[in-house]
């Protein structure tokens, strides 16, 4: 029987990290019937070795390994594990720990209440919030967010989170009509999830800054931010 929830898990240097993270994942929902898809994009560190290790562990029918041979982006990562993935319900997450599986449990819960097609992790609604994170971090997610509101208007306080449940086919279209990379591609699509009129609900979240590994946000990552921004406000009807 397939599963009815898939966890797409893209990673790149998370040797550390994701033994943790499917622990967790294990911890939380064994008595849900879920995969996880663990794509790999040729990290240099030896995360897909370890991936090895915890799919014999854990099993073939909860661990499942899609690499790829290079960096390929994260919306490309979610095109290629939808290909591989059996469950009517589609949830991606970061593999760094800064989403705690145990909120899976909570937007699963809202998503069968509400029958939803979305529900998105909130850093910013209720008892959300971020811990980990300095002055100057705080400050650009807080910016960065309140710009992607005032002039996006996407219905959901936390654009730029990254820690969501959809259905299937909704993730599929999302992806297919999403043309930003990066940390823009979570915006976009939750601004065009708005648009096409899908339920979307909010769980608060903590996001945890990474325990292992550097960051990944950059200057380079800010600018891109504020150009996907302007795109989407000037072209997106």
């Amino acid at each position: 029987m397939p599963p009815t929830y898939s966890i797409l898990l893209p990673t790149y240097n998370e040797l550390e990290n994701l033994p943790i993270c499917i622990y967790l994942i294990e911890k939380y929902l064994r008595d849900i019937k879920y995969e996880v898809i663990i794509i790999d994009d040729a990290s240099p560190d030896g995360t897909l070795d370890v991936a090895k290790k915890l799919q014999a562990e854990y099993g073939e029918d909860k661990i499942v390994l899609r690499p790829r041979e290079a960096k390929l982006g994260l919306g490309t990562a979610y095109i290629h594990g939808l290909k591989h993935a059996r469950g009517e319900y589609i949830i991606i997450m970061d593999a760094d720990l800064s989403h705690h599986p145990k909120f899976i449990v909570d937007m699963i819960k809202l998503r069968e209440e509400d029958s939803l097609d979305i529900v998105t992790g909130t850093r910013y609604v209720g008892s959300g919030g971020v811990s980990g994170w300095d002055f100057r971090r705080k400050l650009i997610s807080k910016g960065a967010n309140f710009l992607a509101q005032f002039l996006l208007n996407p219905g959901v306080s936390d654009l730029t989170g990254s820690f969501r449940l959809y259905k299937r086919e909704v993730l599929a279209r999302l992806v297919k009509e999403s043309v930003s990379k990066g940390y823009v591609f979570q915006m976009e699509m939750m601004f065009r999830a708005r648009k096409a009129g899908y339920q979307i609900g909010e769980v608060p979240i903590t996001f945890v800054d990474r325990f292992f590994g550097e960051s990944k946000l950059g200057a380079q990552e800010i600018v891109s931010y504020a150009k996907g921004l302007l795109y989407l406000f000037f072209t997106v009807s």
